[in-house]
């Protein structure tokens, strides 16, 4: 059986000289047993023609939104819902930027729109270009979203230049299309999915507190742990992951939804309006405890040696949903510098939680940013468990195993309970 066979990958090609690549890449997909669907720009139509795609896949190719050949679907929607995988090769600055910015004025980068499959790119372009800060600030854009990029490699470019651009060889692609779908099949194949059918809510990064348009009053929280949680969270079986970031650099897992907040108020809004969708909410964002009572419209001056700033609470996120009826697990944070075990119960009982995960982020491979962690998780009845310093993806999952098996001890002593009453 060919490595490839079922799955359908909706290849999109780019305007660049690259495009002659594509062709390849086409050949080999479908030589792998890829139902192999090809979507171009106008600009990519220009190296070279539909016709070669077409023939090579022996599918009809998209070049024009509004070319609805077949009247019984809509043609984007169609490629969209139709793939297991989109691959962009070449993936030129153009269309990362359009990708990048939701703009949707031709096949590839409507389709990309509508698409809920992940989505992988191979960016070719001139070096200089390449490293221009606009389009690695939209790459970092699609990474922090979920997006899998292909790095381009380094060598002669058809512009004359020397330098990082060249995209990808096909034969890489082709491999790491591969290798994408083995990791999603083992994840299906796999057995042992606690958290399967749940819906997993988790929150990361740290708030940021206004003061003027420029300042704000924030903390180092870069959203790795929460982005570790999400992560775990799909590869334990959960149904959806929604991850809700105050400014983390972290990127997002593919498939996971995620919700853009900058302050204390707009994650508690975006918190509780999810909140009874969810079986399970993890906080492990770090969340301002106070903010600027007055926030200056224009950017304060310096005047006196001295400033003062008159400073009142935010909303208290994890106390919020403790007290709020929800019948779901929850897992809050504590991010500490000594006496963890005591200000940890403290805050899990205050909080109403079912586990809290603590942290001394003093000791070293625990602070903030790093890719480990040292977690004491707690309980109602105390610590349960202490995890070593290891890394966060290894953290999360350990977590979440422990919060997977509580789940189902109270669910299993509900029913028990329940058979119990209808037996008198």
């Amino acid at each position: 059986m060919k490595m490839l066979t079922g799955k359908t990958i909706v290849l999109g090609v780019a305007g660049g000289i690259a495009c002659y690549k594509a062709l390849t890449l086409a050949s080999r997909l479908t030589q792998a047993g890829a139902k192999v669907r090809v979507m171009m720009t106008n600009g990519a139509a220009q190296f070279v023609t539909p016709l070669s795609f077409q023939t090579i896949t022996r599918h009809p190719v998209a070049t024009d939104t509004f070319d609805e050949k077949d009247p019984a679907v809509v043609q984007h929607i169609d490629l969209a819902d139709s793939a297991d995988l989109i691959v962009i090769a070449p993936a030129t600055a153009n269309i990362l930027a359009k990708l990048a910015h939701g703009l949707a004025d031709e096949i590839v980068s409507t389709t990309l729109l509508a698409a809920t499959c992940p989505v992988m790119v191979a960016p070719a372009m001139n070096v200089h270009m390449y490293t221009h800060p606009a389009v690695q600030q939209n790459m970092n854009t699609l990474m922090r979203r979920g997006v899998l990029f292909i790095e381009p490699g380094t060598g002669a470019l058809a512009c004359g230049y020397t330098g990082k651009g060249r995209m990808a060889e096909p034969e890489q692609i082709v491999e790491r299309i591969a290798e994408h779908f083995a990791q999603v099949d083992a994840h299906a194949n796999d057995l042992h999915k606690p958290l399967a059918g749940k819906r997993i809510l988790v929150t990361g990064g740290g708030t940021r507190e206004r003061i003027d348009p420029v300042r704000y009053l924030g903390n180092d929280s870069s959203g790795k742990m929460g982005a570790a949680i999400a992560a775990a969270a799909q590869e334990l079986g959960a149904q959806k992951v929604t991850f809700i970031a105050a400014n983390a650099t972290a990127a997002t897992p593919p498939g996971v939804e995620r919700i853009e907040v900058e302050s204390a108020e707009q994650m508690l809004e975006a918190v509780m309006g999810r909140l009874s969708a969810n079986d399970m909410v993890v906080k492990a964002a770090a969340v301002a405890d106070y903010r600027p009572k007055h926030v200056f419209s224009r950017k304060i001056k310096k005047q006196e040696d001295s400033l003062m700033l008159e400073l009142e609470r935010t909303p208290d996120i994890l106390h919020t949903i403790g007290h709020s009826g929800y019948s779901g697990f929850v897992i809050g944070f504590a991010a500490e510098t000594g006496e963890a075990a005591e200000y940890a119960m403290d805050k899990l009982r205050r909080k109403n939680c079912d586990l809290i995960a603590a942290n001394n982020v003093l000791l070293e491979g625990a602070g903030f940013g790093t890719d480990t962690n040292v977690l004491e998780i707690y309980g109602p009845e105390g610590l349960v468990a202490a995890l070593p310093a290891m890394s966060k993806q290894e953290a999360a999952k350990r977590l979440l195993t422990l919060a997977a098996e509580r789940m189902a001890a109270h669910a299993a002593n509900q029913s028990t309970a329940a058979a119990e009453v209808q037996d008198e």
